[in-house]
């Protein structure tokens, strides 16, 4: 009798609860592993969850582990920089044959030939970065001065400064085949406004250098450090980004205004910089230190208001001035301190100071004159857009040199040459065998 009585006991006691505490985690198992609960069964598994607390920790899923970010190293070589214009989106436009279509042959480039340039650089393992990656200020001895920082990148990376000139759409522009300016779309992100040559309304993240590079970078991220993107230059005499907010007097001055803030804003959030390209696009190694001085304050009065101070200052024409000029110590008096030029290769000169660098110049001219001197970059064969007038292609200057002595063109010259950032004058006309220092 009392070993029928304590058998009965131990079940009541042991096997019952034993039995339900299992078939509770087995139904609370089988609850959190459905793919889509519906609201009641998930309430049914969070009262499970009350009266057994502890078995989330055996039914949980494994955490998803983000990929590992390559390791930096350390990069000492040439920092490769180079620059295009506003893209040409309708090329019926701008090649339909009226006097500014062989501006935009030499000057520009079309959709299909950046889209082809990004596939290449991104092949050659280039990877964009900021200048807040090559520099930065520091005090030495109670003074501020610049200091070049320890690149450091993913293995095998080169790094590439990209940069957009006149990004303004000025009017000549939106009527040859650019857009006619940069917007946010429904979702805040910038795309294109413009209106096609059919005189249809368009709104695009695929015909311009900025929506198509964020597009890029989203889908390549090891194209960009620390989420870098370029620089884009602006003047200020037809405003900035296809705003007119050089029209003070405007009765739409104020709605240009505010549209423009928001677009610099999400364009700083989304890794992009900004930098002067001067205020009226002069070549300012010939005029006087008092029209730079004025053109440089109508620039920071009207422009710098809208994207903010900035170090960079993109010489138009690529025409820079001597570090003893008494006009290049005013800009650097003005607050600019990293000074852009243009040159065939990468140039880099750093100073307690103020940097200077040369960028390659990404254009018609460029691709039909200087392909050897591109290959490290891409192609052009594979790059450039047969939408190109034919005669574009006839004519071109014969090319002869080596590795060591070339590359020379052949040229009839006469006036203002570029000549290793010197300026030499041809008062008669001359054919020569030219090494080419700077086609701009």
């Amino acid at each position: 009798m009392k070993k029928t009585i304590f058998i009965v006991v131990f079940i009541v006691i042991f096997i019952i609860p034993v039995t339900y505490y299992t078939l509770k985690t087995q139904a609370l198992t089988e609850s959190l592993s459905r793919v889509n609960p519906s609201s009641e069964e998930n309430s049914k598994s969070n009262d499970n969850k009350d009266k057994a607390p502890d078995i989330s920790s055996q039914v949980s899923s494994p955490e998803k582990k983000s990929p590992a970010k390559p390791e930096l190293l350390p990069y000492n070589g040439p920092i490769e920089n180079i620059f295009f214009h506003p893209l040409i989106a309708y090329p019926k436009l701008a090649f339909d044959g009226d006097y500014l279509s062989k501006g935009y042959d030499d000057w520009f480039v079309t959709v299909n030939e950046f889209k082809r340039i990004l596939e290449a650089l991104y092949k050659n393992n280039y990877i964009l970065i900021d200048t807040k990656s090559i520099f930065e200020e520091k005090i030495v001895d109670g003074k501020k001065v610049l200091v070049k920082k320890t690149l450091m990148l993913p293995p095998g990376k080169k790094p590439l400064i990209i940069s957009v000139d006149d990004l303004n759409y000025y009017d000549y522009m939106i009527k040859n085949g650019n857009v006619f300016r940069l917007i946010l779309d429904e979702n805040g992100n910038v795309a294109t406004y413009s209106v096609s040559p059919e005189g249809e309304v368009v709104i695009s993240h695929d015909n311009e250098i900025i929506p198509i590079l964020d597009n890029f970078v989203k889908e390549h991220e090891d194209f960009s450090l620390h989420g870098a993107k370029g620089i884009i230059g602006l003047t200020g005499y037809q405003g900035i980004l296809g705003y007119r907010t050089n029209e003070a007097d405007s009765i739409s001055y104020e709605r240009q205004k505010s549209e423009a803030l928001q677009v610099v804003k999400r364009l700083k959030e989304t890794g992009w910089e900004f930098a002067s390209h001067s205020y009226g696009h002069p070549d300012v190694r010939k005029i006087s230190l008092e029209k730079l001085k004025r053109d440089t304050l109508k620039w920071k009065m009207e422009v710098e208001p809208l994207i903010g101070p900035t170090p960079v200052y993109i010489y138009p024409y690529g025409s820079s001035l001597s570090s003893k000029d008494p006009k290049f110590k005013f800009l650097l008096e003005s607050g600019f301190k990293v000074f852009y030029g243009v040159g065939p290769k990468p140039y880099e000169n750093f100073e307690s100071k103020f940097v200077e660098m040369d960028r390659r110049h990404i254009d018609g001219i460029a691709m039909k004159t200087q392909d050897k001197m591109l290959s490290p970059l891409f192609d052009v064969r594979e790059v450039i857009d047969s939408v190109r007038p034919v005669s574009s292609t006839q004519n071109l200057p014969f090319f002869t040199g080596s590795p060591k002595t070339g590359p020379y063109i052949l040229l009839n010259l006469s006036g203002p040459v570029q000549y290793q950032r010197k300026e030499l004058r041809i008062n008669s006309p001359l054919r020569v065998l030219y090494k080419i220092i700077s086609i701009r």
